[in-house]
């Protein structure tokens, strides 16, 4: 707990981040990495149900044949949030990669793979901001304020799994740094 609690305060979303990551606190959170890998699971949860009522909202516009300009930005809005949940997997199974290079000490293959998990979430990151930004901020009707409430969170989480891998990934890059700075001394 003491560890989610510290780790959440260096988030934008705090309040968010000590929810959704609380739950786990009965688990054994066995450090920065598995904090991380926690975040972006429930990162990928939370794109996962919001792509599904994506889908489901975008069958219902397209049955009733209604407003087209909405229609369209659901659409969008799927495709953006689906590739949120296709780079979050890939972010996932990177930092997999990166936990079974652990144990070869801080070499330039595991700085690429930290490299790699933050470039997936920080472009899902964009992703899920960009179909928020995509409905306009007046007169929704509840279908769309919700779709862009749900997005918001898919962004809010995933900003918040980008900040915890941050910090876990930190203590590595200033090992590397310090590293580099003794070769060439």
């Amino acid at each position: 707990m003491i560890l989610i609690d510290s780790s959440c305060r260096g988030t934008l979303y705090q309040d968010l981040c000590f929810r959704c990551l609380r739950k786990f606190s009965n688990f054994t959170i066995d450090g920065p990495q598995h904090l991380a890998h926690v975040a972006l699971s429930v990162s990928l949860y939370k794109a996962l149900d919001t792509r599904g009522y994506l889908l489901k909202v975008a069958k219902e516009f397209e049955a009733i044949k209604d407003n087209t300009f909405v229609y369209q930005t659901v659409l969008d809005c799927v495709k953006q949030i689906t590739d949120s949940v296709d780079e979050l997997s890939q972010a996932i199974k990177e930092l997999r990669r990166l936990n079974k290079r652990n144990d070869s000490g801080i070499s330039d293959d595991f700085l690429w793979h930290i490299s790699n998990v933050e470039t997936w979430v920080s472009t899902a990151l964009t992703d899920a901001s960009y179909c928020v930004e995509s409905f306009p901020g007046h007169r929704m009707s509840k279908r769309t304020a919700a779709i862009k409430v749900k997005a918001k969170n898919v962004a809010e989480v995933t900003s918040n799994a980008l900040a915890l891998f941050h910090r876990y990934a930190s203590r590595y890059r200033a090992a590397a740094e310090a590293r580099n700075a003794n070769k060439h001394n």
